[in-house]
């Protein structure tokens, strides 16, 4: 996330924009992205168990309160990024660590673009016709600056652990 990263102002622009219709109402919102997730991929729903309780389906995760404080952190994660969209790169031991995270409690790599897909997805929903090809551009280069500081923190992990 050097300050290269590949976002116009204008890009940006889009971002701050599109987020501040967004951030309004981030369970809800948050709600949507996690929905699509687990209707890409199922296979994700193991990964979210709290007090080593198994969701027998995406619903009873998704109205979980242990679940819905899980969705309000990653809408501020998202939002803290927004928020420093000039200089991502003071994010970056924090998405590294976030990283660490995920790649402890089991999340593959792979499952970013789905969490990416997911993520455009809701952004089209919540914001309709003004969910432009530009704005879906922004977002996911966006996206992929936020993705390459977290796969940092695979990259870190010696083998094996």
């Amino acid at each position: 996330m050097e300050s290269g990263m590949p976002l116009s102002g204008r890009q940006r622009a889009l971002i701050r924009e599109s987020w501040q219709r967004v951030s309004g109402s981030p369970e809800q919102h948050g709600l949507v992205l996690f929905t699509r997730l687990f209707d890409l991929d199922p296979d994700l729903l193991p990964l979210f168990q709290y007090n080593c309780k198994q969701f027998s389906s995406p619903q009873e995760c998704l109205s979980a309160p242990e679940f819905l404080d899980h969705v309000r952190k990653v809408m501020l994660v998202i939002d803290a990024a927004v928020s420093h969209l000039e200089n991502l790169s003071c994010l970056e031991e924090y998405l590294c660590n976030l990283g660490k995270k995920h790649q402890a409690v089991g999340v593959k790599v792979e499952s970013f673009s789905t969490v990416g897909e997911s993520l455009l997805y809701m952004l089209e929903k919540c914001l309709g016709t003004a969910f432009s090809s530009d704005v879906q551009e922004a977002w996911s280069k966006f996206y992929g600056a936020v993705v390459k500081a977290m796969r940092q923190g695979w990259d870190t992990l010696p083998e094996g652990d």
